[in-house]
């Protein structure tokens, strides 16, 4: 025997009855219709047999003991003439138990499979208990609030097709009976619960367990509603933003338009339209797939459909089917760019639909199928409900994608540091707020004030004579090739020209040889394009020759168009040495954030150099303290020791072996910055402040008073201020430092030769120690360092 309330947690305690319909027909009975009393007279006389039919119970058993009695009680609401039509059951609520069905619906279940289990789809398990008190509301005490939308469920058919079937509830026949259990709910009890919607144990206390009998059954008027809910889920598919990164986004995309076209095997796949370029583009995502593009990532509008589909699709933008592809590929011979490429893919039918606004076509919708026939021009109508949704979802695919492309040069061209990315953002809001409100907006002015700057950079020493020698050895190299088969073409063809040509290039090796001219480069190049060039061409033909002279092309670069050896060592170093200590910088500045906020900016040229400012004004947070300028100037000179020990570290990895020095330079004064629009990025404002941009851009070039000597050198830190305070402060650091053993003991203090505008500068110099690895306990001078690399 098993009880229906077994393990159910509900307010309820469930008695299956028929007292209340058994009612109904009491009433008929007294009907001056004959056929319909005498018919009511007969139910009657059913149930009066059997008094537990009116009474209830909950002893499953007795459904199947008393099936003929409820079979004949029913009958009326299940009507033999219409029970092959109509979807219907009796069933008990808050249970999976139906205990009476129309054949249309054991018909629909039959089709499921042995394995299907019927299940409301929208039915949380977690709510069950609540819904049971929102009709205990209602019923007992009229208070009608609405709760869920209605139920449904999701079937199968014979084709394993999911179907949507909405439920609809008769509930004329049940009674429900508080018990002594049940506490009095008044207006306050309703007015505490709908602003408690989540707290199961208040409604459990309003509504305990088992305080009132569930007397009676329901009627379920089941109608399929696949169509609507199709729309219904396409429409919540594309709702929300990356949802096609989600891995399960296609397959459930699939399932719905097959659920809306009535097909199993059915694939549908996205290819987006570059109006620009007339060209159709892959849909990036987990799954997407495009049938018209297979596995290219683009292809021209003209190169993936035929004139006929071209015209359909992008200036009639109307449906596209293909019914029989198979036929098609045959009757075209194989020439129709979409008829070949579905046919690549064993794709037997197709429906392509565009997807276009007021302003043209976004992209191609692309239903497909294995099996012919099974999709065409008259089921593709079916989609005129669902592609609405689908224009909104690729327009708003397309501002994402917009917006994303702009977030990115933003991020990785114009990039606005987080530290001040709140100030953007309120000038922007106010910039906004004024168009709107009909005024004409105007972006104000973003500056900061009252902030200390910190300068550092970490410079390629003799980068210009590097790459001036790299660039002579390529000369060298290519001209000695030219001159070496201009003399073997003067043997064949004793042309004046040939010599002349020969005279030009000794010369231009004697002056590379001599002396490297800044014009040098532009002038070989244009020699060797436009006088020699011309006879290579020439003599290729000869045989002779042909073979020195393609091994001459093939050793110039295709894009650089010269012999690119020596230079893009040079040139690979360098952009080695950039990023390696541009990324070191990086993660040093994310320790350096969560110290203090400020504003932190780097730049790579021949080396890396950085700004940062730090203030009040900044951080817009009334925290600010000198003691975060010190020890942001402490991490800076600690950073820029890792640095270079990071990058002898590597040295020996370079094409090109270089030397860099660094420098920091201290400004004692408090500045102002703005943004400037035009350049965007900040520069210091004033007359006054403009000296720290000069001294700056020169410094580096500056040497010792009174001797030719940079003040900066390899292997040496070189600090460069002008007040005492300053040479005081960094004199503590370089002590700490020195007992860290990061810096050697060699401090000098030295005074510059004066800057243009700019006089008093003093420099702070200290050599580095090195470490040949990570925590080893072994330091070395810069000289001691190279003797042990090459050891």
């Amino acid at each position: 025997m098993k009880d229906i309330n077994h393990n159910l947690d509900s307010p309820f305690k469930l008695l299956i009855s028929f007292n209340k319909l058994l009612t109904y027909y009491e009433n008929l009975a007294l009907s001056e219709d004959e056929f319909i009393a005498a018919k009511a007279k007969r139910v009657l006389k059913t149930a009066t047999a059997f008094p537990i039919l009116r009474d209830g119970f909950s002893d499953i058993s007795i459904l199947k003991e008393r099936e003929k009695e409820i079979g004949i009680i029913l009958q009326d609401s299940f009507s033999p003439v219409l029970t092959k039509n109509e979807i219907k059951t009796a069933s008990v609520p808050f249970h999976n138990l139906i205990f009476n069905s129309s054949e249309r619906f054991k018909s629909i279940i039959k089709d499921a499979g042995d394995d299907f289990e019927l299940k409301m789809k929208n039915m949380p398990e977690d709510d069950r208990y609540i819904i049971a008190c929102t009709i205990i509301l209602s019923f007992c005490y009229g208070f009608n609030l609405s709760f869920k939308q209605p139920f449904y469920y999701e079937i199968p058919d014979a084709k394993g097709v999911i179907k949507f079937y909405i439920i609809l509830y008769n509930a004329d026949f049940i009674e429900i009976i508080p018990t002594k259990k049940a506490p009095k709910i008044t207006q306050n009890d309703v007015d505490e619960l709908l602003d408690n919607f989540e707290n199961i144990e208040l409604w459990k206390e309003k509504f305990p367990k088992d305080s009132y009998i569930f007397k009676g059954f329901v009627i379920s008027n089941i109608f399929n509603v696949t169509d609507d809910q199709a729309i219904s889920n396409i429409k919540t598919a594309l709702i929300g933003e990356d949802k096609r990164q989600n891995e399960g986004f296609m397959d459930d995309f699939h399932q719905i338009f097959q659920s809306l076209l009535g097909l199993k095997n059915l694939k549908v796949g996205f290819s987006i339209y570059n109006e620009e370029d007339d060209r159709f583009e892959r849909v990036y995502g987990t799954k997407m797939n495009s049938f018209l593009l297979n596995n290219l990532e683009s292809n021209t509008c003209s190169g993936a459909l035929c004139s006929v589909s071209y015209h359909t699709l992008l200036n009639d933008k109307k449906f596209y089917s293909v019914s029989d592809v198979d036929k098609y590929y045959e009757l075209s011979k194989g020439k129709v760019p979409q008829y070949k490429t579905l046919k690549a893919q064993n794709i037997k039918s197709a429906i392509l639909a565009p997807i276009a606004n007021e302003n043209g076509l976004m992209g191609i919708l692309e239903i497909v199928s294995e099996e012919p026939k099974v999709l065409n021009s008259i089921n593709a109508n079916k989609l005129n409900d669902v592609m609405p949704f689908i224009v909104t979802a690729v327009e708003r695919f397309k501002n994402e994608e917009k917006n994303l492309i702009e977030a990115v040069i933003q991020r990785e061209c114009t990039s606005i540091h987080p530290s001040v990315q709140w100030r953007f953002e309120k000038e922007a809001r106010n910039f906004i707020k004024d168009q709107l409100n009909g005024k004409k907006p105007s972006f104000n002015k973003i500056a900061f004030e009252n902030i200390y700057p910190l300068y550092g950079q970490i410079d390629i020493k003799g980068s210009s004579e590097a790459r001036n020698f790299a660039t002579s050895k390529d000369l060298t190299i290519q001209l000695n090739g030219i001159k070496s088969i201009l003399e073997k073409a003067l043997q064949l063809e004793n042309l004046p020209i040939y010599e002349q040509f020969l005279f030009q290039i000794n010369s231009y090796l004697d002056n590379l040889e001599v002396h490297f001219q800044v014009d040098s480069e532009q002038q070989i190049s244009d020699f060797i394009k436009q006088d020699i060039d011309p006879v290579l061409n020439h003599l290729v033909a000869i045989n002779a020759l042909k073979e020195d002279v393609q091994q001459y092309f093939d050793s110039i670069d295709d894009k650089m168009e010269v012999l690119y050896h020596h230079r893009k060592e040079y040139d690979d170093t360098i952009a080695i040495i950039n990023k390696e200590m541009a990324t070191l910088l990086d993660i040093k500045q994310v320790e350096a954030q969560a110290m203090y906020p400020h504003y932190f900016e780097r730049f790579k040229t021949d080396g890396v150099e950085h700004n940062m400012y730090i203030g009040e004004s900044i951080t817009k947070e009334n925290s600010f303290n000198p003691i975060y300028l010190y020890n942001l100037r402490l991490w800076q000179l600690q950073v820029m020791i890792e640095m270079e020990n990071a990058f002898y570290l590597m040295q020996s990895k370079f094409p090109v072996k270089l030397d860099v020095a660094s420098m920091i330079l201290v400004f004692n004064q408090p500045l102002s910055i703005s943004f400037r629009m035009d350049e965007k990025q900040f520069d210091v404002d004033g007359t006054y402040n403009a000296r720290y941009e000069i001294v700056k851009k020169r410094v580096d070039k500056a040497h010792i008073k009174g001797t030719t000597e940079r003040v900066t050198q390899k292997g040496k830190i070189s600090i460069v201020y002008s007040q005492k305070q300053d040479e005081i402060e960094y004199l503590r650091y370089i002590k700490f430092l020195q007992f860290k053993k990061y810096l050697d003991d060699d401090v000098e203090i030295v005074e510059l030769q004066d800057l243009q505008a700019v006089t008093g500068l003093k420099a702070i110099r200290v050599s580095v120690l090195y470490h040949t690895e990570n925590n080893n306990k072994d330091f070395y001078t810069y000289d001691d360092l190279i003797k042990e690399l090459k050891t």
